[in-house]
């Protein structure tokens, strides 16, 4: 599967200098508004050190990790829902991502200027909230619309659908997202077709000078304090210094760069981290000679669900799996010796998966 996050926020608040550091692609920065007017995306390996275990034990031909896209979507400013500046094309791009990277500027620089004249995190957050609440509520209108017209046949699932998208229209009314309104998992499925922006998962990344990357600042604490019952993830991040590790050249100098700030990850580590933890995602790996490669799942997957990332033909002809655990991998060295010591197991089609799983499928078609 291949994970997609947005990254969004208000001009001048560090997301192309960001998208730039993260990804090989390169996005105009400049320090004015609506520098990026296409979407950019950047393909981005997903670190997992375990990896590198398995490629020394199993010594393949190649060893291929799972990847995250980053999109960098130009910059929003107040209006966009009404097609203000780049609006339309902004909030269009946002559909197709599975989760929002939320730039929030924390930091002073009086050589960038910012679009409304001075730093607060949280009103720029307010700023972006209210754009999307009111696309998504002009989205909920329409379906709310149509379904009334479907709705003189009495048929029940209809009158559900309006009874729901009531409870979003009102909770997006009161300036609320759409991802925290009280309605039951079951129903949301009245939402799936409309893919409402503010349903989406949400990181915060909070931007700060080189000073505050270990403890964050005042604004990273207010932006906590603002987003403390949306469920969504709060990353500190310098761009800054995403930028001088970006040009760095090998891992050795990247570690010891890090080191001297005190920082045991990059930014762009977190980043990742935060995405799969918000979005319940996990990895399982296939070893053999030919290649040791990761793949990405949510959890709870099944097997046959699993090995449908694969290739869907996995999933259809699915027979069975056989699975090692990366810990006993790892500690009995071989395939072989997992076998004997009866740490290789077959397991069937309601094998929930575990992450770092090593799996091989039989399948038949």
């Amino acid at each position: 599967m291949s994970l997609q996050c947005g990254i969004v926020g208000l001009p001048n608040v560090g997301k192309s200098t960001l998208f730039n550091a993260l990804s090989s692609a390169k996005a105009q920065a400049a320090n004015f508004p609506f520098c990026t007017i296409d979407p950019n995306i950047g393909v981005v390996t997903v670190p997992d050190a375990r990896l590198k275990t398995l490629e020394s034990l199993v010594n393949p031909q190649k060893v291929i990790p799972t990847t995250i896209e980053f999109v960098d979507i130009a910059g929003l400013v107040k209006g966009a829902s009404k097609g203000e500046g780049l609006g339309n094309q902004f909030l269009g791009n946002i559909r197709s991502v599975d989760a929002i990277i939320h730039v929030v500027r924390c930091f002073e620089d009086d050589n960038i200027i910012h679009v409304d004249g001075s730093v607060n995190p949280v009103r720029d957050k307010e700023i972006i909230d209210t754009e999307l609440q009111l696309k998504d509520l002009d989205s909920v209108d329409k379906k709310i619309d149509k379904l009334k017209k479907m709705s003189k046949g009495g048929d029940k699932e209809v009158l559900r659908g309006i009874d729901v998208l009531g409870v979003y229209k009102a909770h997006l009314e009161s300036g609320q997202s759409a991802r925290t309104a009280p309605v039951l998992e079951e129903d949301k499925r009245f939402i799936e077709d409309i893919q409402l922006l503010t349903a989406k998962p949400v990181i915060y990344c909070c931007n700060v000078e080189e000073a505050s990357v270990n403890n964050g600042n005042k604004w990273v604490e207010e932006i906590r304090q603002a987003v403390a019952g949306e469920n969504a993830e709060v990353v500190i991040v310098s761009a800054a210094i995403e930028a001088d590790i970006a040009v760095l050249e090998t891992e050795e100098e990247r570690t010891m760069f890090l080191e001297e700030l005190g920082l045991k990850e990059s930014g762009l580590n977190r980043l990742i981290r935060a995405a799969y933890h918000l979005l319940d995602l996990q990895t399982y790996f296939t070893a053999g000679v030919k290649e040791v490669r990761a793949w990405t799942i949510h959890k709870g997957f099944k097997a046959p669900q699993a090995a449908g990332v694969i290739h869907s033909d996995f999933e259809r002809g699915f027979i069975r799996a056989e699975v090692m655990a990366y810990d006993d991998f790892v500690n009995l060295k071989t395939e072989a010796a997992c076998r004997a010591a009866g740490k290789l197991r077959s397991e069937g089609k309601e094998y929930i998966v575990n992450d770092g799983d090593i799996m091989h499928f039989l399948f038949n078609v």
